[in-house]
């Protein structure tokens, strides 16, 4: 089973079974989990009614998917209950393992081999999408969706390793991964 750590925050009843049970519905698809870590940290100021959330998802599944998910709430109504941030940062670990199920399945990529590197130029000032420069100089789109990881931490000039797909509107990348430095 994987480990479910709480840092900055008492976790509310029900969270732990409520995490568990997420871990238990993506073990049913996709096999048990193999190596995982689920952290839950709050802002640590109880008095604040808008405090902020992150919620770290890294799992290693038997059928070779690796889910390394970090998600920051930003305040606001949707977001200073717990228990949908927690729900929240598990929808875009289902999003993703989906993503790279459609991906080997429809033979658009092969396995991680696929994968190549490049360099963040441009993030938009919503941090919602992005541009990198690829080996060969060309500019490609990625999601914020599309980032694995902490993708809050990711950087203009930041060298990243991704699998190129062809979207609606030309070639995209996906699986955005931060290289260490």
């Amino acid at each position: 089973m994987a480990q479910i750590a709480f840092e900055n925050l008492a976790p509310p009843p029900g969270l732990q079974a409520a995490i568990e049970r997420h871990i238990s519905e993506l073990e049913q698809l996709y096999g048990r989990a193999t190596v995982g870590r689920i952290t839950v940290r709050g802002s640590g100021d109880r008095r604040e009614p808008d405090s902020q959330y992150h919620v770290s998802i890294r799992l290693a599944l038997p059928n070779g998917s690796e889910v390394d998910i970090g998600w920051r709430s930003e305040g606001g109504e949707q977001y200073t209950d717990l228990s949908s941030a927690v729900d929240d940062a598990f929808n875009r670990v289902r999003s993703h393992l989906r993503e790279h199920e459609n991906l080997i399945g429809s033979g658009r990529i092969a396995s991680r081999e696929a994968e190549t590197v490049g360099t963040v130029v441009r993030i938009d000032p919503g941090r919602q999408f992005g541009f990198l420069k690829s080996a060969t100089n060309q500019e490609i789109y990625f999601s914020s969706i599309s980032i694995l990881g902490a993708g809050a931490e990711i950087a203009v000039g930041a060298r990243v390793s991704y699998i190129e797909e062809l979207g609606e509107d030309g070639l995209q990348a996906i699986a955005v991964k931060v290289l260490g430095k």
